[in-house]
């Protein structure tokens, strides 16, 4: 018991000196330091634009054209009217075309209605962008799998090292009271040889262990993106609170990838829909408009232009065709991803199940151990059975404790598993 009390006071004083992590913090601290998160913003900053990019087709559009032209001929009025006798006095001259002509001219246009193009590029954007983000999200909760392995690999271990103190703590008692023994003359040297040889097989086991720990925890300083040494406390977790229900960031994906066809399948609607667009046209050359005058001048046209094309009627039924069975598809790999992931989480009942009784059982073997122990603690000290005897009882005292740790950080690491599978 005042073994017990003291690696308590040691283990809150540890606690104090170093940093305290919890399982929670590294989940947190893990998502942080991952370099994919730095996607989130480049997604919104590419969403921002490509939104803003759809709805500019409203803006108006000026476009700058020339044109110089030489042509075979011209229109001749003398010509024509030579057909249609003298109707005209004599003198009266016509016209004459240059065949050289010229044109520069700014046109303006602005659109009045798209069909509704614009609407569902814009929607089209902001899906796409969700289905993004939900990607990295998928990606980033995978890390929960990592971190529940290093950060239970480090809690063992820690079980383990003070199950190594306790040990130590025993063999050396066994070696005093062998001591004493041997300078009575009541036991022989080899007693007392064989226990330091077992208390440096347990030091030379936490050497081992420590090292252990320290490349745990430089796994774990990797994945957090935060520096951690030996004094780090990684708290243990309560027991977490179970659900079969599944709630996995990859059932929004699906839904996401489906909602994009749903807008594709809606946006071909746009293509048997009328535009419709008011424009400008600003000149200046030779010709103008003035049929007969060859001079240069500036001249206009306004006006509204309605565009409205019928061919996608051909493609528009199996294009929706298409997306439907692209929609079924989807639904198909998010009933797998549901089948596959109850097979898990069935699974992983089992394990939890199989550790609950596992540490039961172990409780009681531990109390027994400690019994038996503790009658060799004395049946040593009164030269009863040899210090040979005596490490028997530690040895199978020390492995029933660490049955029962390991069983009962098994049981954490397979109720948080079972967590990280069901996404709760």
């Amino acid at each position: 018991m005042k073994q017990i009390i003291t690696l308590l006071i040691l283990a809150a004083s540890i606690a104090v000196s170093g940093q305290v992590l919890t399982i929670d913090q590294c989940y947190a601290l893990s998502r942080q330091n991952y370099p994919l998160v730095k996607q989130h913003e480049l997604i919104q900053k590419t969403k921002e634009y490509t939104v803003q990019n759809a709805w500019r087709g409203y803006i108006p559009q000026l476009n700058v054209f020339g044109q110089a032209t030489y042509q075979s001929q011209t229109t001749n009025f003398a010509d024509v009217f030579s057909k249609f006798g003298n109707l005209f006095p004599s003198g009266v001259s016509f016209p004459v075309y240059s065949k050289d002509q010229y044109r520069i001219t700014g046109e303006v246009n602005q659109t009045v209605f798209d069909g509704l193009a614009s609407k569902y590029k814009k929607e089209n954007a902001e899906t796409q962008a969700e289905i993004q983000e939900q990607n990295v999200e998928v990606n980033l909760y995978s890390l929960k799998d990592r971190v529940n392995q290093v950060y239970f690999g480090v809690l063992l271990i820690d079980q383990q090292l003070l199950l190594n103190d306790i040990q130590q703590h025993d063999v050396q008692n066994g070696i005093d009271k062998a001591q004493a023994l041997v300078n009575n003359g009541s036991a022989y040297r080899s007693s007392v040889d064989e226990l330091k040889a077992q208390l440096l097989q347990v030091q030379q086991n936490k050497v081992e262990l420590q090292s252990n720990r320290r490349s745990y925890l430089q796994v774990l300083s990797l994945l957090i993106g935060k520096p951690i040494d030996d004094n780090t406390t990684l708290t243990q977790p309560q027991p977490a609170n179970l659900s079969n229900d599944i709630r996995r960031p990859e059932l929004t994906l699906y839904d996401l990838q489906k909602k994009t066809y749903d807008v594709q399948s809606r946006q071909l609607n746009t293509a048997l829909m009328p535009s419709l667009n008011a424009f400008f046209d600003g000149s200046y050359g030779r010709p103008t408009l003035n049929t007969v005058s060859n001079d240069f001048g500036a001249f206009w046209v306004t006006g509204i232009k309605l565009n409205w094309s019928l061919t996608a009627l051909y493609t528009r039924k199996n294009n929706k065709l298409v997306y439907g069975l692209n929609q079924n598809d989807l639904d198909i790999q998010k009933e797998v991803f549901l089948f596959n992931t109850k097979i898990t989480l069935s699974q992983q009942d089992e394990q939890i199940a199989k550790y609950n009784d596992l540490v039961a059982n172990d409780q009681k073997i531990v109390d027994l151990r400690v019994s038996v122990k503790n009658a060799s603690d004395a049946q040593l000290q009164n030269g009863v059975i040899t210090g040979h005897d005596y490490l028997t009882q530690v040895d199978a005292e020390a492995q029933a404790r660490l049955n029962l740790i390991l069983h009962q950080v098994q049981l954490l690491q397979a109720q948080y598993n079972h967590q990280t599978t069901s996404g709760n």
